[in-house]
């Protein structure tokens, strides 16, 4: 069973972060996993996305996927191709609070939607900058592609040496957007195992 998940969004939100993280937690908890991340040529404001695929065995999926199982979608600028690739099963976790001020309708195509005030969420945990990593835990307890010791563990060992005062706060992100999403399908792995 592989598991896309696209994260879209503009450089500076932390997408490339959240993809790396997820990676490295489904490596150490024994998936297989192929990882693609791409960004247009300006640091900030530009568009970022990401794609990482889970598999309980050998991924066979290229890294540009056409349809995705979950999709972190964190600004309309540059959402649409990721929302071209939902499908009806597909679940979206989407940034609430970039969506609400920029007054943008989504086309999910039939897919779950997850509002999340990534945003203001992040800000309360202290980490203003970790947005992404609020919708990715909020994705691992939606559908436990990955638990949340895994995620940190992860962040943990992905964050330089020169940043390791983020840890505290990265993990304060993952955990309030984990603890923000009640399981709302069939868990990710649980689906091969049926």
């Amino acid at each position: 069973m592989e598991r896309e998940v696209l994260m879209a969004g503009i450089g500076g939100q932390g997408v490339q972060l959240a993809a790396g993280i997820l990676a490295e937690a489904a490596t150490r908890e024994g998936r297989h996993v192929l990882s693609l991340g791409t960004y247009g040529g300006t640091m900030r404001g530009g568009n970022t996305d990401a794609t990482v695929v889970v598999a309980d065995r050998p991924v066979v999926s290229p890294p540009v996927v056409s349809r995705c199982w979950a999709a972190l979608v964190m600004h309309p600028r540059f959402a649409a191709p990721t929302c071209e690739k939902l499908t009806p099963s597909s679940l979206a976790l989407v940034d609430s609070d970039v969506f609400a001020t920029a007054g943008v309708e989504l086309e999910l195509r039939g897919a779950a939607r997850i509002d999340l005030a990534a945003q203001a969420l992040a800000r309360e945990a202290d980490a203003p900058r970790a947005a992404a990593l609020v919708l990715l835990g909020g994705l691992c307890s939606a559908t436990g592609l990955v638990p949340l010791a895994a995620l940190v563990d992860a962040m943990t060992a992905l964050v330089p040496s020169y940043r390791q005062e983020h840890v505290e706060a990265n993990t304060r992100a993952l955990t309030v957007g984990h603890a923000s999403v009640a399981p709302v399908r069939t868990q990710a792995w649980e689906e091969a195992a049926a």
